[in-house]
């Protein structure tokens, strides 16, 4: 008999508001295959708690739909192989970011099954209002 070592998806949790926080970590805390490694309520520790417990992904809030967040950029750049998932729940909207030679991003689905595949398959499901689908694999 084999056994199959599956490594978990390491979360880190960092949006606001609170409620917002807490529905993101029930909606992933009870996946199999997910382990959320930290759950910050002040955004300015990121950095310090990235370097700390090396996450897979980050979730952050979206502050402004169209405008990435500056985390991103210093995150990206240090840790190029870091996830972002940045959430809006007020407009309905989250963005997929991650680093290539260049910081990308993508609209996702706002929802438990969006959400759920970017931790899952790092892969961008693009929405049909997506005029040019990126459709990408991280290795």
């Amino acid at each position: 008999m084999r056994w199959v070592v599956v490594q978990k998806i390491r979360v880190l949790v960092a949006n606001r508001p609170r409620l917002m926080r807490e529905l993101v970590v029930a909606t992933i805390s009870d996946q199999p295959d997910i382990e959320i490694v930290g759950v910050l309520e002040e955004e300015s520790s990121i950095l310090q708690t990235v370097e700390e417990v090396h996450p897979d992904f980050l979730i952050i809030t979206l502050d402004r739909s169209e405008e990435r967040p500056r985390i991103c950029d210093i995150l990206l750049e240090r840790f190029p192989q870091i996830y972002v998932l940045a959430l809006a729940a007020d407009r309905d909207s989250t963005m997929f970011y991650w680093a290539t030679q260049n910081i990308r991003s993508s609209r996702v689905e706002n929802s438990e099954e969006g959400i759920l595949s970017i931790l899952r398959d790092r892969k961008v499901h693009v929405l049909e209002s997506d005029k040019t689908p990126p459709h990408v694999r991280a290795n």
